[in-house]
């Protein structure tokens, strides 16, 4: 099958999404045409700034571009791509950052449309906005199924998955002597309600480390001390999990980026996090979600309060004989959900749908 496939746009997080589906893909054989949303976000950004201000000189009144310019400038050209390659389907990965008036041209020039819907339960709402121009969609999120069915009945839950070239055990002298080892390490984004848990714990004698995106958190937070990295790529994320004795897996719930960011309580489904842990053979301590209990039973301990947090840390880092039987028993748990796995999950649906519809 030949596909044009959209990047997300972003640089991490959903791009992940795109390199594990694409990769997998093409090990299957399926012939792809890539368009490049987030090379082409930043080459339209720098050519707009440097349009307007070469056309400022002459026509001083001229309107500033827009963000919403940026996005249909790097959006624009995937239509005459899928003009000139013929795909049986456009995959949109993510679609957050694709211009919206992209889906309404490409439906008018008949192509079938798929999108990976990895915003689920956060933006369901604009998601389900996009769906009248999609003929399939899959959400990495089991309890948005039946909300985005109301707008489309071809929509279906697509779990997250994880790259197990990235995401295996491995011993710790595998070359990863120069990563940072701690006691309890989360990666990801201080989303409000992560930072108020965090702080609610008490860490003295224990070496925490916080990667990622933690603007929200105060100077004078108690955390300021264990925020040791920004955003790192997911290769590293794998060997700070390796070399850490407990991954700490906490579920976002705001809605949007702040402090006083909506909270959304609905998701089931486990996180990319969740596998990735468990599949680098890392002893993990979740909040709790329905999927969590499902997937790793006991096998991974769960709590809702910040004090029962502590008391599991505390406990696991005293016991590392237990913690360590428990961590052995992972990556079996998540051995299927691989990207070679959803992939061919979504090409399943992609031929049922052809052969329903001609």
């Amino acid at each position: 099958m030949r596909m044009l496939v959209v990047h997300p746009g972003a640089s991490w997080a959903t791009a992940e999404v795109y390199d594990g589906l694409t990769g997998a893909w093409r090990r299957a054989g399926h012939e792809l045409v890539p368009y490049a949303l987030g090379y082409w976000l930043e080459v339209a950004g720098q050519y707009l700034k440097v349009a307007y201000e070469q056309a400022l000189k002459q026509t001083p009144d001229i309107e500033k571009p827009t963000d919403a310019d940026v996005v249909y400038w790097a959006s624009r050209e995937v239509v005459p791509v899928a003009l000139r390659h013929e795909p049986d389907w456009v995959v949109l990965v993510s679609a957050m950052y694709l211009h919206p008036d992209i889906l309404p041209m490409l439906q008018r020039c008949g192509f079938r449309v798929a999108a990976i819907l990895t915003e689920s339960p956060y933006d369901d709402g604009p998601q389900a906005r996009l769906l009248p121009y999609i003929d399939v969609a899959f959400t990495n999120e089991r309890s948005s199924v039946p909300f985005l069915r109301q707008v489309s009945e071809d929509v279906y839950y697509l779990p997250h998955a994880y790259d197990p070239s990235r995401h295996h055990p491995s011993p710790p002298d595998a070359g990863e002597a120069d990563v940072p080892s701690h006691d309890v390490v989360f990666v990801g984004t201080g989303f409000a309600e992560r930072v108020a848990l965090l702080e609610s714990v008490d860490w003295t004698g224990i070496d925490l480390g916080l990667y990622g995106a933690w603007s929200l958190t105060a100077e004078d937070s108690p955390l300021r001390p264990h925020i040791r990295g920004g955003i790192v790529p997911n290769t590293q994320a794998a060997a700070l999990y390796r070399r850490a004795k407990i991954g700490l897996n906490l579920y976002r719930h705001s809605y949007g980026y702040g402090h006083e960011a909506p909270q959304v309580n609905t998701g089931e489904s486990l996180n990319p996090r969740a596998l990735e842990l468990a599949a680098n053979g890392v002893f993990t301590i979740s909040d709790k979600r329905p999927e969590v209990e499902e997937v790793f039973g006991d096998a991974v301990p769960t709590f809702e309060t910040a004090e029962e947090l502590g008391g599991l840390i505390r406990y696991y880092l005293a016991h590392e004989g237990h913690r360590r039987e428990m961590a052995g028993r992972l990556p079996q748990l998540v051995a299927a959900r691989t990207f070679d796995t959803t992939a061919q999950q979504v090409m399943t649906v992609l031929e049922q749908y052809g052969e329903q519809h001609g």
